[in-house]
């Protein structure tokens, strides 16, 4: 799912806050029937649109995919491959992070200083960044003989 803001919304304080409230209006379409725990993402790409993602689970777990996975995957099918910014909420009594394997996805398309927020249902807010989620990550420097 995508929404591309109209250029003057980009510097208006109300970009951070839609980030927000589009992860938490994507999570109500999570399929989590086994664990009922949803999670919504929603990554404004470096070109101003927005896209969201929601965790969909499988019986054959661990088979489902994380809601940051689906936002990820939302952002390359519509072009665009630099992340610009992330939220991430859940309903949990403090703000939920990404997964290992999604900070590993996250990084592989933001820089270190992009800014993610974690929040929950409730309105507890975390900022944080890619960096401080997944220090000493593995990038493409480590591949430079191969």
């Amino acid at each position: 799912m995508r929404r591309r803001p109209h250029q003057s919304d980009l510097t208006q304080p109300e970009v951070f806050m839609s980030l927000i409230d589009n992860a938490r209006a994507v999570r109500e379409n999570a399929y989590a029937p086994y664990s009922k725990f949803k999670v919504g993402a929603a990554i404004r790409s470096a070109s101003g649109t927005i896209y969201t993602g929601c965790n969909v689970e499988n019986v054959a777990y661990p088979e489902g995919t994380c809601a940051e996975a689906g936002a990820i995957a939302a952002m390359i099918a519509g072009g665009d491959t630099r992340i610009a910014e992330v939220a991430v909420i859940a309903d949990s009594p403090k703000p939920v992070s990404p997964c290992g394997g999604c900070r590993q996805k996250i990084a592989e398309f933001a820089h270190g200083d992009v800014a993610v927020t974690l929040a929950t249902m409730d309105g507890i807010v975390q900022r944080t960044t890619v960096a401080d989620l997944l220090p000493g990550s593995f990038d493409a420097d480590y591949m430079s003989r191969v």
